[in-house]
C-alpha cells in the first residue's frame, strides 16, 4: 500500500511510476508465495491428529476404508480436511484435539478417517459434490448399523463431535 501510494505520488508529479509498481507486485508475490507455501508441503497418509492435549488416531479417507469400518460395526468420522483451510485448522485445535473428544472416540470404538483435499483430489471432491458442497471442511458420522451419514456443522465444538460420535454408536 506504501508503495502505490509512492507510486501515484511520483505519477501526480508528472514521474514514472513504473520502478515502484513493480516493486511493489514483486514484494506482494513474494508475500503470497511465503503464505501458501506450507500449504503444499506433502501431508502423511495416516498418523495422529495434531494438538498438545489429545491426539485421536486416524487413517487415510477412502471409500473402501468407509465400507469396511461399517461392515465390521464400528462408528465412522470422516474429517474432510486442507492444510490451506483456516476453519479445518481451527477445528483441528478446538474440537479434535480435545481430551473430550479423544474420549467419546474411544468410547465408541469410532473409525476416524481423514480425507486431505489440500491438493485438490478428484475422488474427494466427488465425495463432497455427493454431499452438496464446494470445498472443505466437511464432516460426516455414519451410524455403526450402516446407512446415510449426518453432516455435521462446519464450525465444531468438543460438544458437537463427541455427541455425534456418542449418537453414532448407539
Amino acid at each position: 500500500a506504501w508503495l502505490a501510494g509512492v507510486a501515484q505520488h511520483r505519477q501526480a508529479a508528472g514521474k514514472s511510476a513504473l520502478a515502484q509498481g513493480l516493486s511493489g507486485a514483486v514484494i506482494a508475490l513474494a508475500a503470497l508465495a511465503g503464505a501458501i507455501w506450507p500449504a503444499y508441503a506433502t501431508p502423511a497418509a495416516t498418523g495422529e491428529a495434531s494438538g498438545e492435549t489429545a491426539a485421536i488416531p486416524y487413517e487415510a479417507w477412502s471409500p473402501e476404508a468407509v465400507a469396511k469400518a461399517q461392515a465390521e460395526g464400528k462408528p465412522v468420522f470422516v474429517n474432510f480436511t486442507a492444510a490451506w483451510c483456516v476453519t479445518c485448522q481451527v477445528n483441528e485445535r478446538v474440537a479434535f484435539s480435545t481430551s473430550q473428544a479423544a474420549a467419546a472416540f474411544k468410547a465408541a470404538g469410532a473409525v476416524y478417517l481423514k480425507g486431505d483435499w489440500t491438493r485438490k483430489d478428484a475422488i474427494i471432491e466427488a465425495e463432497l459434490a455427493k454431499h452438496g458442497r464446494a470445498g472443505v471442511p466437511l464432516y460426516l458420522v455414519y451410524p455403526k448399523n450402516g446407512g446415510e451419514p449426518e453432516i455435521l456443522p462446519q464450525l465444531l465444538t468438543p460438544q458437537i463431535l463427541s455427541a455425534a460420535v456418542e449418537k453414532a454408536a448407539r
